[in-house]
């Protein structure tokens, strides 16, 4: 039986399960359109609110690079060098709703086999502020948004009552989550922060206001380094430097324990996989553990801005991959790892007479050294 690369996720039919999360390269509607026409299945757009939005001056993302066989991690360009993580501090989108609204129908138009999820954000604690929500959602699913993907997580926004500080309170989750499905015709993702003491229970809040899916998870709250010979932080303006978010390859393990905690707790629900994707290896961490689509940021920003390569690479991979293991369809292997994720009083430890402590992996004294100096 011949490869299937199209899957259904909250409903909705995705010609394959890959997407451009919301960030930069989702900021303007000639990227989506690219980024359709490239193969991506689905695109998120940049985080569409209502309050007035002004970035910081400079710029707003910068990409951390490793030495290998060295220490060092700059975000200096030199040669040799590998990926380590992406670091921004970018706010949502600073272009108003009267912008997004034509283009998200304009884009709908070109593509409507393609799935548009548009990005939204208001703040919480007054009804005012629900209404935002509200207004939000309405006028984008008016224009053929397919989906709304609830922005409760950015981790670093100019306003206390928005995204992370919201995403932290399971309350305010299915509050926000419930306001929203009162006037939406159309799924609802709840995009939840990684800085939580337990992201299940965030979870838990947002299907109860009645999400459809939760993405997991957004960058995690990070500073940049500081240059040794300045003293300066490698990303500042006049020398001060505010958290921001890391994303990209460093984040990659994090991000699969968040969605293992969530898949495990909820396995009968929907889940988008995010953070450090750049080949269908990484992607398939997710289906593995129950993800039923993934979403790229990093890698697509430092090809094309769109990621062109990206998906070709991430098709290619996930047709190879189905074809050597006999699988048709993206079901057939969906959470098939879950199960091997357990309590660490699970791991089975070692007969006492064969252990040696552990201790004779690389990077330490073998264990009759270790004894001999302590004598």
């Amino acid at each position: 039986m011949a490869v299937q690369l199209a899957t259904t996720f909250t409903g909705l039919r995705f010609e394959n399960p890959f997407l451009l999360s919301s960030a930069p390269p989702t900021e303007s509607e000639s990227n989506i359109m690219r980024a359709f026409e490239a193969g991506w299945g689905g695109v998120v757009t940049k985080t569409i609110g209502l309050h007035p939005v002004v970035n910081v001056d400079g710029p707003k993302t910068k990409f951390l690079r490793a030495t290998p066989e060295s220490t060092q991690l700059s975000m200096q360009k030199r040669p040799g060098t590998a990926l380590h993580s992406s670091w921004n501090w970018e706010l949502i989108s600073d272009k108003p709703l009267d912008w997004w609204v034509p283009r998200i129908g304009r884009i709908k138009q070109a593509h409507p086999s393609r799935i548009l999820v548009a990005s939204i954000m208001a703040g919480s604690g007054t009804d005012e502020e629900l209404r935002h929500w509200q207004a939000l959602a309405a006028a984008c699913q008016d224009q053929g948004a397919d989906a709304l993907e609830l922005n409760l997580s950015c981790p670093h926004m100019d306003r206390k009552d928005m995204g992370s500080n919201i995403g932290k309170d399971q309350g305010l989750i299915s509050i926000v989550t419930q306001a929203v499905a009162e006037v939406a015709r159309v799924p609802i993702w709840a995009k939840l922060t990684p800085s939580t003491t337990d992201i299940v229970l965030e979870a838990g809040g947002a299907f109860l206001g009645g999400a459809a899916a939760v993405t997991s998870s957004n960058t995690f709250p990070s500073l940049p380094l500081v240059d040794p010979d300045t003293l300066e932080f490698e990303m500042n303006v006049d020398g001060f430097v505010s958290s921001g978010g890391l994303g990209g390859p460093a984040i990659l393990p994090l991000s699969l324990a968040k969605i293992a905690q969530l898949t495990q707790a909820f396995p009968d629900k929907a889940f988008s996989g995010i953070g450090g994707i750049a080949s269908f290896a990484h992607a398939l961490n997710y289906f593995l553990l129950g993800c039923g689509t993934v979403q790229v940021c990093t890698a697509a920003m430092l090809d094309h801005a769109i990621g062109p390569n990206v998906i070709t690479a991430l098709i290619a991979g996930m047709r190879e991959t189905m074809e050597r293991h006999r699988w048709t369809s993206l079901d057939d292997f969906r959470g098939i790892r879950r199960d091997r994720i357990v309590p660490h009083s699970r791991i089975r430890r070692p007969d006492a007479k064969a252990y040696h402590g552990g201790y004779d992996a690389e990077g330490y004294a073998a264990a009759e050294t270790a004894e001999t100096t302590e004598r």
